[in-house]
C-alpha cells in the first residue's frame, strides 16, 4: 500500500508540474494577444474538459505530458519562401502548414503566434521550462530548509578495526589495525581539530586526514565532555581521482588516474539537519550540471541501458530511467523500512525526487530541436539575428522563420522519443535501478 501511495503522490505532483509548465506558455501567450484554443494535461482520450471564452481546458487519459495549442505557430505560405520539391518531406511541410492556417479564425490573423516579435516568442516558449526550473528550486529549498538532509557530523559513529585490502571493505585476519583503532578512537568521540586546525565539518576533517598520509598528526576530540588529543598516523591508500561531475579521470592510455590519500578508519554519525535557505539554489546548480551532462550523453546512455536490458552488461546505478523507473524509485522511498526514517523524511524525499524531475524537464525541453520548447526558442532567436542584420544593412524586415520546414525533424524527434520511452520502460522492468 505504501508503494501505491508513493506512486500516486509522485504522479499527482508530476501532473501539477506539467499543468504549471503549460500555464507558463499560455499566460504570456494570452497576454501578447495570441489565441490559445486548447489547454490540456495528458494525452489521448479526453477524461474531462470545459470550454472557456475561447480556450478548452481539460484532462486526458495518458498522464505523460500536456500541451497548449497556440494558434498560428506556422506561418502561411504567402508569408514565407515557397518550399520546393514533391517528396514526402515537402508534403509533410505543406500539410502541417495547412493544418496550422485552418486554426486561424476569420478576422483573427493578427492574433497568430507567428506575428509575435522574436523576443515575445522567446518569452512564451521559455515560460514552460522556466516554471519547471523555479519549481525545482522551490522544492529543493523547501525540503532542505524545513525537513533537512542527512548530514555527516563530527561525531564518530563507528571505528573500522582494520585497513582493508585494496578494493574491499571487509576485514581479513591478516589486515593491519586501522589508525583510528590504534590511536584509541571510540564511537561517540567528537572531532574538534585535525593537525592543529579547528574543523567545523566532517568533510573538512577527512580532507585534512587525506592530505596527511603516512604522517603522525594530532587529532583533538571531546569524549564524554572531556577534551583530549590522540596521535594518529593515517595509512596510505590509493583512490581514484574524479572530476567535478564525479566521473573518474582517465590517463592517456584510458586507465583511471589515482592518488595516495590518508586513511583513518572511521564512520561519521549522520543526522538530519535543516539547511540554510541558499542550499536549495546551490543544490539546483549542482544537479543542473549533472543533468545537462546526462542529456548531452543521452544516445550513449540509451545504448548502455539497452545493452543492460538485454543482458550484455550490468545496469549502471546512475543510469537514465523512464516513467516506470521513476515509479519504482517512488515506491522504494514510500515503503523503505529503515529505523529512524520518519514520515516527514519520506515526503521530503518524494518532493526531492519531484524537484529532480522538474529539473530534468527543464533541461530536456531546452534541447534546441523542434518539437521541444528549445527548438522554438532557437528559431525565435534566429529570427532576432535575421532582423538585427537586416536593420543594420537598412533592409526590410525579413520573413518569419518557417517552422514548418522543421516538421520532418520534429517527426524524427517524435520517433526517437518513442523508441527511447520503449527501451527505458523495458529496461526498468527487467534491469531496474534501485535506491536501496
Amino acid at each position: 500500500m505504501a508503494t501505491v501511495i508513493g506512486v500516486v503522490v509522485l504522479i499527482v505532483g508530476l501532473l501539477i508540474s506539467i499543468a504549471l509548465h503549460e500555464l507558463g506558455h499560455m499566460i504570456p501567450a494570452k497576454r501578447f494577444g495570441v489565441r490559445v484554443s486548447e489547454y490540456f494535461v495528458g494525452f489521448g482520450p479526453r477524461i474531462w474538459s470545459r470550454r472557456g471564452k475561447e480556450t478548452e481546458y481539460g484532462v486526458k487519459a495518458i498522464p505523460l505530458g500536456g500541451y497548449v495549442r497556440l494558434v498560428g505557430m506556422i506561418p502561411p505560405a504567402d508569408a514565407v519562401k515557397p518550399v520546393r520539391g514533391t517528396g514526402w518531406a515537402s508534403r509533410l511541410i505543406e500539410d502541417s502548414r495547412e493544418a496550422a492556417v485552418e486554426e486561424i479564425q476569420p478576422g483573427e490573423d493578427h492574433r497568430a503566434f507567428y506575428h509575435l516579435s522574436w523576443w515575445r516568442k522567446v518569452i512564451v516558449m521559455m515560460g514552460g521550462p522556466l516554471v519547471n526550473l523555479v519549481l525545482a528550486v522551490l522544492l529543493f529549498t523547501g525540503v532542505l530548509f524545513f525537513v533537512g538532509s542527512p548530514t555527516a557530523t563530527l561525531t564518530v559513529d563507528a571505528v573500522v578495526p582494520c585497513v582493508p585490502a585494496e578494493g574491499t571493505v571487509e576485514c581479513a585476519a591478516d589486515d593491519p589495525a586501522s589508525p583510528a583503532a590504534e590511536a584509541g578512537l571510540m564511537a561517540g568521540d567528537t572531532l574538534t581539530a585535525v593537525d592543529g586546525q579547528s574543523v567545523d565539518s566532517w568533510e573538512q576533517a577527512t580532507g585534512l586526514i587525506a592530505a596527511s598520509a603516512g604522517q603522525t598528526i594530532p587529532v583533538d576530540i571531546v569524549r564524554d565532555g572531556e577534551p583530549m588529543t590522540l596521535a594518529v598516523t593515517p595509512a596510505q591508500r590509493e583512490r581514484a581521482v574524479v572530476d567535478d561531475a564525479g566521473e573518474p579521470v582517465l590517463a592517456e592510455d584510458g586507465t583511471p588516474v589515482t592518488e595516495t590519500v590518508g586513511y583513518m578508519g572511521m564512520y561519521s554519525e549522520v543526522e538530519v539537519q535543516r539547511q540554510p535557505l541558499t542550499a536549495g539554489a546551490v543544490l539546483t546548480w549542482d544537479y543542473l550540471g549533472q543533468t545537462v551532462h546526462v542529456v548531452a550523453t543521452l544516445p550513449e546512455q540509451l545504448w548502455h541501458t539497452a545493452r543492460a536490458a538485454f543482458g550484455y552488461e550490468d545496469r549502471d546505478a546512475n543510469s537514465v530511467i523512464g516513467v516506470v523507473g521513476v515509479g519504482q524509485v517512488a515506491g522504494e522511498i514510500a515503503s523503505a523500512d529503515v529505523d529512524g526514517y520518519t514520515f516527514t523524511q519520506r515526503i521530503g524525499d518524494m518532493l526531492m525526487l519531484l524537484g529532480g524531475l522538474n529539473l530534468a524537464l527543464f533541461v530536456f525541453n531546452m534541447i534546441p530541436l523542434v518539437p521541444l520548447d528549445g527548438g522554438h526558442v532557437a528559431s525565435a532567436l534566429w529570427q532576432g539575428v535575421k532582423n538585427g542584420a537586416a536593420r543594420v544593412r537598412g533592409l526590410a524586415t525579413p520573413a518569419p522563420v518557417d517552422v514548418a520546414r522543421m516538421m520532418p525533424l520534429a517527426y524524427g524527434m517524435f520517433a526517437f522519443l518513442l523508441v527511447m520511452g520503449a527501451v527505458l520502460i523495458y529496461a526498468d522492468i527487467v534491469a531496474p535501478v534501485t535506491v536501496a
